[in-house]
């Protein structure tokens, strides 16, 4: 590798090209970012941003093309190399160790130059508060990752990375898993940091790619088709650019045809991974034919509710009744024969087996029913079938359905759970946070499968924190706060404004 810069005034890929077995991820990429600049990079999941911005950071090898750094070519043979060069990335899906500390997992990557085979855990902690307090990134060392909230360890990546000495931030799709509040504290966290950072950032979110970017480059199918100011565009047009058609979001229209209730949760109580009740005499019900949004900040017990119901966390008491069974503390595989569709928060934990194929994953909760199994035999050929119908039916975009479903962008993973619970015909489903990190194409297609299986008469559970999506799509709305239900609205009720003021805690009807 080329000897470290001081200062990146610029930094350029040209005619980056990187093939996979079956596709080509990035055919012939060219992007620059000068000194103090926030670019965008935005296209649909699975348009090869990502395995740009890992090839930026030396994770992997370009087949073709260049990397210049104050237009010296630099090659980055590890992300050391990158590292040492003065570029940090924080991942989409953190690069953390759980069950070690905040300070220790700084430690982990942190070196110091006269002595890189001592480790002075005195030297890091004062780094991390040199750097907490210059860029106002509050961490607590000591704290250990699993305590931490998804903001919590996000700020922990940022100080890690700077900790290492970058000059130049990668982000991939830094707000995906925040809450809105923490997702305006990141903004102007970044807008801060631009005036000695420069900064490439990953989204789909294009609210905040017009609130944050001076340049935008767009990718489609692994090839950049616009580049320019952000603000010569509207997010209708970057929209449109990113999946060649005009985008426009689903909403519910049709007047709800509710039928009877299916799912009633009466007097639930069930506690935290820390031990703390997080659904106190929880209750609410769901009618057939209807979407019911749940509103909440992160943490207020959406977790815990979704995994009881799911049969992943014992209630501590109440009950779960679904279309007339008692369904608490029922197992996984028993609550699945009863009709109850998933789709998990944690998609890449919960939602697949990433090592296993997409096709296997396609049939996970049927692999021993008989037009999948014979005598203990798996049947390929409708395994097969079955697979290859999905793919084009849910525009699964991989090269086949041998691959891995964890090698798939998060898009497709999504894709792949929603193909998989819809398949199966539930008599009900829960969505929990169902287009978090997708591009606005999946959040169409997504929404538009929802409304689809509420017309045909299912009831559907959506846990969101996007109002949007909530409003748009719900029949009713109930807003949690520190595990019981604030209010239940009419979607005809509701706005950013009362929804915002439930969600904070505030139950009086003159306030609303």
């Amino acid at each position: 590798m080329e000897s470290p810069v001081a200062e990146i005034r610029s930094l350029k890929a040209e005619h980056i090209t990187k093939t996979f077995p079956g596709v080509v991820a990035c055919r012939d990429i060219s992007l620059e970012a000068g000194a103090g600049e926030v670019l965008a990079l935005v296209g649909e999941n699975g348009a090869g941003m990502t395995t740009l911005m890992n090839i930026l950071m030396g994770l992997y090898q370009s087949d073709g093309g260049q990397i210049l750094i104050n237009d010296r070519p630099v090659r980055f043979m590890s992300p050391n190399d990158a590292i040492a060069a003065g570029l940090g990335m924080v991942h989409q899906q953190y690069m953390l160790v759980p069950n070690m500390t905040v300070l220790e997992n700084i430690a982990l990557g942190y070196r110091q130059a006269w002595n890189p085979f001592r480790l002075d855990y005195g030297q890091v902690r004062a780094r991390i508060e040199e750097v907490s307090g210059h860029y106002g990134l509050p961490v607590d060392p000591d704290a250990y990752i699993w305590q931490l909230s998804v903001g919590e360890q996000q700020r922990v990546e940022l100080v890690k990375t700077l900790c290492l000495g970058a000059r130049f931030l990668i982000l991939d799709e830094p707000t995906s898993a925040l809450t809105p509040q923490e997702t305006d504290e990141l903004i102007v966290l970044l807008k801060r940091m631009a005036s000695e950072l420069s900064i490439i950032f990953i989204s789909h979110k294009l609210n905040e790619v017009k609130a944050l970017s001076d340049k935008v480059t767009i990718l489609r199918r692994g090839e950049v088709v616009f580049r320019g100011n952000t603000a010569d565009h509207s997010s209708q047009d970057i929209a449109a650019l990113m999946t060649g058609h005009e985008v426009e979001l689903p909403r519910r229209e049709e007047i709800s045809a509710a039928g009877e209730t299916v799912l009633d949760i009466r007097n639930l109580c069930v506690k935290s991974d820390r031990g703390f009740l997080a659904l106190d005499r929880f209750n609410l019900a769901i009618r057939s034919g209807e979407i019911m949004g749940l509103a909440g900040v992160s943490g207020n017990g959406q977790r815990e509710l979704a995994e009881a119901i799911n049969g992943l966390r014992k209630a501590e008491s109440g009950e779960i009744v679904f279309f007339g069974t008692d369904i608490a503390n029922k197992t996984p595989a028993f609550i699945i024969r009863q009709g109850m569709g998933y789709i998990p928060e944690e998609r890449n934990a919960e939602g697949i087996v990433p090592s296993f194929s997409i096709r296997e994953n396609l049939i996970l909760k049927d692999s021993g029913a008989d037009t999948f199994s014979r005598h203990g035999f798996l049947r390929q050929k409708a395994i097969n079938e079955n697979a290859e119908s999905l793919r084009k039916e849910f525009d699964i975009r991989s090269p086949n359905t041998q691959a891995a479903a964890g090698s798939l962008s998060g898009g497709n993973i999504q894709k792949v759970i929603l193909a998989r619970e819809l398949k199966r015909n539930p008599r009900f489903l829960v969505a929990v946070y169902p287009t978090r990190g997708l591009d606005m194409g999946a959040a169409e297609f997504i929404h538009k499968q929802l409304l689809a299986k509420r017309r045909e008469g299912y009831g559907i559970f959506l846990v969101s924190e996007e109002l949007e999506e909530i409003m748009n799509l719900s029949d009713r709305i109930a807003v949690i706060f520190k595990g019981r239900i604030q209010r239940v609205l009419k979607a005809e009720e509701a706005n950013r404004r009362n929804l915002g003021i439930l969600m904070a805690g505030v139950k009086d009807e003159q306030t609303l």
